[in-house]
């Protein structure tokens, strides 16, 4: 096993060199396997989207129904897409939207947020507070609300719908983003 950083402090540089398979994995979200066998030589990518279903599945309540119906993972340095816009769950931002909440987070600076609301998905939230500068809530009449907890290198924000219980979405976004800084992310 060979361990190595590309001089960033959130990338980590995982290789594991068993049957001529490399894996290189780094922080901002792809997980990437260089094949090499005697009739095979390319490149196979896998994002985070597994953790998208897995944050649903923990947000459901005793009677099945699931309180997150969007979610997504950033990276804290420069707010890039761990998971993709593809999974039929994307909460999608756009523009500088994952760049704007990943500096927030960053510095621990939410003045930004209280101020002028937090943009998501072209919608803008209502602030309504922020917990030990690791997490944020907000909300949008008619349109529901966020729940945003930060790791060590990663913001996870998953999105309660209208009439949902945001309080199981703030417990399924803690369970994730709990995870990813139990591994050191």
């Amino acid at each position: 096993m060979i361990a190595g950083s590309r001089g960033r402090t959130s990338s980590i540089l995982l290789a594991c060199l068993l049957a001529g398979v490399v894996l290189y994995f780094d922080c901002e979200g792809i997980l990437t396997l260089f094949v090499q066998q005697s009739n095979y030589t390319g490149i196979l990518r896998m994002s985070w989207d597994s953790y998208l279903d897995n944050l649903i599945a923990q947000s459901k309540d005793s009677g099945g129904t699931a309180h997150v119906d969007r979610c997504c993972i950033i990276g804290m340095d420069g707010g890039a897409k761990w998971t993709t816009d593809g999974h039929a769950n994307a909460f999608k931002l756009e523009g500088t939207e994952g760049a704007d909440i990943a500096k927030c987070f960053k510095t621990k600076d939410f003045g930004k947020f209280m101020a002028s609301g937090v943009m998501a998905e072209a919608t803008k939230y209502q602030f309504l507070r922020e917990e030990e500068g690791k997490t944020v809530y907000a909300k949008k009449k008619e349109q529901g609300a966020i729940t945003m907890q930060a790791s060590k290198t990663a913001i996870v924000i998953g999105h309660c719908p209208e009439g949902g219980q945001q309080g199981n979405t703030n417990k399924a976004v803690g369970v994730i983003a709990e995870y990813l800084e139990s591994l050191n992310m």
